[in-house]
């Protein structure tokens, strides 16, 4: 894995090199310049949160999970969790979204004070084990646990943690048959425990039949069709037009040719000013089309746009970067931000990039798009 964050990382030093290169010849991108410059684009006459306080644990706003989720840490009490996710409907994306959320601060707090950590989540699945919440919470802290903490992909440990993952997502799964998150969880975990095709398809059949359209779902079975993994360009390419395809008005699956690209950007990046390509324009007019035609509250949303934000800036396309940064901003829990190990900083250095591109073409905080 170290190789792709070494290419992502290379591919963001092009992208600011190659505006330098362009100012020094005259052209109208963006120049990084020193802080305080009389000609330094500042995010903060935007209006946009400051670097240190952007929040990356979610992709956007969710009052709800964020009061419950300090009344749990706060207290160490898991009621408040469970009374969240009880009133959360199951196919919806929203739930996914909460209890990936609830056990990413399990998985943090652990790493943060080892052995004494996430007593809550403990109390949780002693206390009240047919808890349906509980169990999903508990199986996805699992998942995590063996993505962030184990010897890495792999190892003996990694696998060890997949495999308790395993049977926590069909405990989860017996407590809820209709619910469709314990199955979209084992989804991470047939990537990671190398699923044969077969046995994938089947777990994919659990998710679809329970959620066809569940966005978040759609992007966790891409990762494991994805050529880094186990499947290839061409079958993920061909899974994410086909779900864009029959995705019903207002949903999101539009954009997923997007996340696709994304998922192969070390290989294709290598070809000269791939960001200006037709597949690029396409996908991303298709995440654009999808965005403009979603509900403003779909919990989906924000993860589009923060994609977009990565493209956008890469392609030039300064007015439309800004615009979606405008959305977005003050969350940082999504891809891109979410691979690299400051999620923070690297948002930050594109939404600088956004603002510096967008100033130098004639763009201010007067004429923000809204």
């Amino acid at each position: 894995m170290e190789i792709l964050w070494f290419l992502m990382t290379a591919a963001l030093l092009l992208v600011i090199v190659r505006a330098w290169i362009r100012r020094r010849r005259g052209g109208v991108g963006p120049q990084l310049v020193a802080p305080g410059s009389p000609d330094a684009a500042d995010p903060a006459d935007y209006g946009f949160v400051r670097q240190e306080q952007l929040d990356i644990r979610v992709p956007g706003p969710d009052e709800d999970l964020m009061d419950a989720l300090a009344v749990v840490q706060g207290t160490q009490q898991w009621k408040a969790a469970s009374r969240l996710l009880a009133g959360t409907p199951a196919e919806g994306e929203q739930r996914w979204q909460r209890v990936q959320a609830f056990a990413g601060a399990a998985a943090l707090e652990l790493a943060q004070q080892p052995g004494s950590g996430a007593r809550w989540l403990k109390a949780w699945r002693l206390e009240a084990e047919e808890d349906p919440g509980g169990a999903q919470v508990h199986a996805e802290f699992l998942v995590q646990q063996a993505w962030r903490q184990s010897g890495g992909v792999g190892s003996t440990d990694h696998r060890i943690i997949l495999e308790e993952a395993r049977e926590a997502c069909a405990k989860a799964a017996a407590l809820a048959p209709d619910d469709p998150v314990p199955y979209i969880t084992e989804l991470a975990v047939a990537r990671g425990l190398a699923y044969p095709p077969a046995e994938f398809d089947v777990l994919w059949a659990k998710v679809i039949d329970r959620a066809p359209a569940h966005m978040g779902a759609h992007i966790a079975a891409l990762h494991y069709l994805c050529a880094k993994w186990h499947g290839s360009r061409e079958q993920a390419d061909a899974f994410a037009q086909a779900a864009a395809a029959r995705a019903p008005q207002g949903s999101l699956l539009a954009a997923l040719p997007l996340f696709a690209l994304y998922e192969h950007l070390p290989d294709m990046a290598l070809v000269q000013d791939f960001f200006g390509t037709a597949v690029v324009s396409r996908a991303v007019e298709g995440a654009m089309y999808a965005v403009r035609g979603a509900r403003a509250d779909d919990p989906m949303l924000p993860h589009v746009r923060h994609l977009l934000v990565f493209f956008l800036v890469n392609g030039e396309r300064w007015t439309e970067a800004i615009e979606q940064v405008g959305h977005v901003d003050g969350y940082v829990g999504a891809l891109p931000w979410s691979h690299d190990a400051d999620p923070a900083h690297m948002y930050a250095v594109f939404r600088a990039l956004a603002v510096g591109g967008y100033e130098a073409n004639g763009g201010s905080p007067a004429t923000l798009p809204h």
